[in-house]
């Protein structure tokens, strides 16, 4: 638009743009239209696409929506190449599914690899590290299966695509707290060991006797707790 051509207030222009009326009733059609056929794109991909994302799914979404947004607002935009965008879509996350099923590195290149993040009631400080995780995401997964100590914990897997998976001790040991320091009722009422001490860091556990003042062997901190139990 030309600088002269835009003024306040101007409601025409600043709700409908250079369109016309009548096209908003074309709108509100195209919508409808692209609207189902998403839709049916989306069931024929399957339940995944409704559950937590894999990368290359996430990628799909995305072109998902860029392809379905211009169709609806302009109107010298065809509905037409969104229906064939979307089979090419849709050909496509099959396709490389597809092959991802029957090949091993294409797998582990689009969908990710699973790390080993906690085991034993120990971080792997190496995973964890190259997880670009932290501890209070850790600890919040493992709060929402009534874990209240890394000793509850045989293993913690981080999935390829972002999501915690748990494996609790059949016979838990003493641990690392993992209460919030904010509830420090609940904090104190957790039973311990005062024969150990749990790395703030790791959850590593040493002698209580023998920890003051030296490096956990793990990951170096020097900062120990009561080990829970």
């Amino acid at each position: 638009m030309k600088k002269e051509e835009i003024f306040f207030p101007d409601w025409e222009r600043l709700l409908i743009g250079n369109t016309t009326w009548e096209f908003m009733a074309e709108v509100l059609l195209r919508t409808i239209i692209i609207f189902i056929a998403l839709l049916i794109v989306l069931r024929m991909m399957g339940k995944r696409m409704n559950a937590q994302l894999t990368i290359t799914e996430l990628a799909v979404m995305v072109t998902l929506g860029g392809i379905a947004s211009a169709p609806m607002q302009l109107p010298d935009r065809g509905i037409l190449m969104v229906i064939v965008a979307f089979v090419c879509a849709f050909v496509f996350q099959r396709g490389l599914s597809w092959i991802a099923f029957r090949d091993r590195k294409v797998e582990l290149a689009t969908q990710g690899e699973v790390s080993l993040i906690l085991k034993e009631g120990v971080l792997q400080i190496k995973e964890f590290e190259l997880s670009r995780l932290s501890k209070d995401q850790i600890f919040a997964a493992l709060r929402t299966h009534n874990i209240k100590h890394l000793g509850e914990v045989k293993r913690l897997y981080m999935e390829g695509y972002g999501m915690f998976s748990i494996i609790k001790a059949s016979t838990p040991k003493p641990g690392l707290p993992i209460v919030p320091l904010k509830d420090e009722a609940l904090l104190l009422s957790l039973p311990v060991d005062k024969d150990l001490a749990a790395c703030t860091r790791c959850g590593y556990l040493a002698d209580a006797r023998q920890a003051d003042n030296t490096e956990c062997p793990n990951c170096s901190c020097d900062e120990w707790t009561v080990a829970a139990t």
